[in-house]
């Protein structure tokens, strides 16, 4: 089967780096396809896998230059479909969906987020989308019906004891002690369509987490956005491909990031997220309230951040105290006893979940097929997928 991934982001290639080899291993061809996106072309160089650039000049800004960078791409998409004669396309983006309708191929679309957080992806796939594979714990609304759930998280098809082992040597090459405590903190751009609006950690807030971090460890920070100067001090450049090491071996991550505070939960680091996606996104709820990997802390506006009365009288903290809360209690226990009590977590989410990337590979092989099995779908045959 000749099978074409679209990827548009460089967490979309850590989701489909495992399948597409298992994929070729299998004995089918694989092409990616890719749009200039931060670090995405050189992590598929990297890692030596096929690929097309086909959007190396995109317009930026206007709705109307989105949609027609989209047309644009899915123009050249419906040649390499037929230049190459693909079978079935997949990917997160509404191009997979489109152009499998309009070639009458089959699809796979990929994605973890709730339809809620998606609402313009799932307008404009609606239509056209073929299958779409999702964690058990997302919600997709109106394409529920075109849906297959599964027991694991898009970083468990790279960050599962199967794919990834962490490696100290690694870490210290960066001049990072593992055998002692550090803290990673992670501010996001905040600048993607569905990040329209949202809040996160703001400059007050950073120096408060670091007054309260600073005597528990060391504190490093990775930032997409621009440091204030009094953080330049803790700003740390990791290769985009070692920053799993890296995370591993951390005592706590805090940030406004969803993948990185979900990477650092499957891996048993506890993380605390502060931002408004909170309460929105199922499979960080799933680690958050389920398996207690780590907690998420709604970003209001500073100036609702007072204690909120609850309808018996008593006062609720404010998000950013909850922030500092949660982050005091974490650092109050002792290294030893953190690192035990997340393991155990750990060890239970890996036992209940499933490695994703030898579903995902399965679930491709055997479209439309597979959809209808998982459907039926016991217990025991999950367990084929560990």
């Amino acid at each position: 089967m000749n099978i074409l991934v679209q990827l548009s982001h460089p967490a979309h290639f850590h989701l489909y780096k495992n399948v597409a080899r298992n994929l070729m291993a299998d004995g089918h061809q694989v092409l990616f396809v890719i749009k200039t996106k931060d670090i995405l072309e050189t992590l598929l160089q990297n890692a030596g896998l096929p690929y097309v650039n086909i959007n190396q000049h995109a317009h930026r800004g206007s709705k109307m230059g989105i949609l027609w960078d989209m047309l644009m791409r899915e123009q050249q998409m419906v040649k390499l479909c037929r230049k190459h004669r693909i079978d079935l396309l997949t990917g997160s983006t509404p191009e997979v969906a489109h152009v499998a309708w309009w070639l009458r191929l089959r699809a796979v679309n990929t994605g973890e987020d709730d339809a809620d957080v998606i609402s313009m992806f799932i307008k404009i796939v609606k239509p056209f989308v073929d299958g779409y594979a999702a964690p058990s714990s997302c919600d997709m609304g109106s394409i529920e019906k075109q849906s297959t759930h599964y027991p694991g998280y898009h970083e468990l098809a790279y960050l599962h004891p199967n794919h990834f082992t962490p490696r100290r040597e690694i870490v210290e090459q960066y001049g990072i002690e593992t055998d002692k405590p550090y803290f990673i903190l992670r501010f996001a751009q905040l600048t993607a369509h569905h990040d329209a609006g949202i809040r996160g950690i703001n400059t007050e807030v950073a120096q408060r987490l670091i007054d309260i971090l600073a005597p528990k460890g060391r504190i490093y920070i990775t930032s997409e956005r621009p440091l204030e100067p009094q953080f330049e001090q803790y700003r740390i450049h990791i290769n985009p491909l070692d920053m799993h090491h890296v995370m591993a071996f951390a005592s706590l991550y805090i940030g406004d990031s969803q993948t990185m505070a979900a990477e650092a939960g499957v891996l048993g680091v506890p993380f605390v997220r502060f931002n408004d996606f909170v309460g929105r996104i199922g499979y960080l709820r799933d680690l958050e309230d389920i398996y207690e990997l780590g907690y998420g802390i709604h970003a209001m506006p500073l100036s609702q951040n007072s204690p909120i009365r609850r309808a018996d009288g008593s006062e609720q903290p404010s998000g950013v105290e909850q922030l500092y809360a949660t982050v005091r209690k974490l650092t109050d226990m002792s290294p030893e006893k953190r690192k035990e009590v997340f393991a155990g977590r750990r060890e239970r989410m890996l036992s209940e979940k499933i490695d994703s990337a030898k579903f995902l590979t399965w679930f491709i092989e055997n479209y439309p097929q597979s959809a209808d099995e998982v459907r039926g779908a016991d217990r025991q045959f999950w367990e084929r997928f560990k």
